[in-house]
């Protein structure tokens, strides 16, 4: 099994990501991210560089501060 990777929300800014990373595009093209074992995603929005952050929350006023909590269980999947 593959180590976990760690996703944490950092307050008004980015998703840090850290672990060893696959990042794909929306057609399964894989970022070639230099070996990097951590990257931060944009939040805002406001990114030149998307889907990581090139720290324009701090310049767009971006504010979200997440804090954890438990989701519901799935619903269950229709049976066909």
């Amino acid at each position: 099994m593959a180590d976990k990777v760690e996703i944490i929300v950092n307050k008004n800014g980015s998703l840090r990501v850290v672990g060893d990373i696959v990042l794909k595009d929306a057609d399964g093209n894989e970022f070639g991210l230099g070996g990097r074992t951590v990257v931060g995603l944009c939040r805002c929005g406001a990114s030149n560089n998307k889907p990581f952050c090139d720290g324009s929350h701090a310049k767009c006023g971006f504010e979200s501060i997440v804090i954890a909590r438990d989701l519901p269980a799935p619903a269950p999947k229709p049976v066909a």
